[in-house]
């Protein structure tokens, strides 16, 4: 008896657990092969945390050529498709001024990017990186956000 009310209840598990994966019927398997989604419509990004560098230059001249060079970085980024999310910090304890969310494979890809800005370049800023799991979706917004800001930054 006790048997049977084992195998019953395994039974009666079993196919719980199978209707809790049903899958989405929303799923469009072309655009989650041209996202990289795994099953659950996630991937593998790099999370970059900016914050102050070495170099504590008062050189107003200098330093605002630097930042000019990081936000041409930014554009860059944007356009090759591999900055995904990019913003500054409010003031905080860690000296943390920004984030960047890049769409690469590996730390490797992302230290190579951020070899081309000037503000880490000159250590205004340093970078720390990060293995980061989000939406795969993420770069799809792009489109939308690139329609609403009114002013140039």
């Amino acid at each position: 008896m006790k048997h049977i009310l084992f195998c019953l209840t395994l039974l009666t598990l079993s196919s719980t657990l199978a209707l809790a994966q049903t899958q989405n019927p929303k799923y469009d398997s072309v655009l989650a092969k041209k996202l990289g989604a795994d099953d659950y419509g996630m991937k593998k990004y790099v999370l970059v945390l900016l914050k102050t560098g070495t170099n504590k230059t008062e050189d107003k001249a200098f330093t605002s050529q630097c930042f000019k060079g990081h936000m041409e970085n930014i554009h860059r980024m944007v356009d090759s498709g591999k900055l995904i999310v990019a913003g500054p910090l409010g003031k905080n304890d860690q000296t943390y001024r920004g984030i960047f969310i890049l769409n690469v494979k590996d730390f490797d890809e992302a230290k190579a990017l951020l070899r081309s800005d000037p503000a880490v370049q000159e250590k205004l800023l340093e970078a720390e990186y990060y293995n980061w799991f989000g939406s795969a979706a993420l770069p799809e917004y792009l489109d939308a956000s690139d329609k609403i800001w009114k002013v140039n930054p």
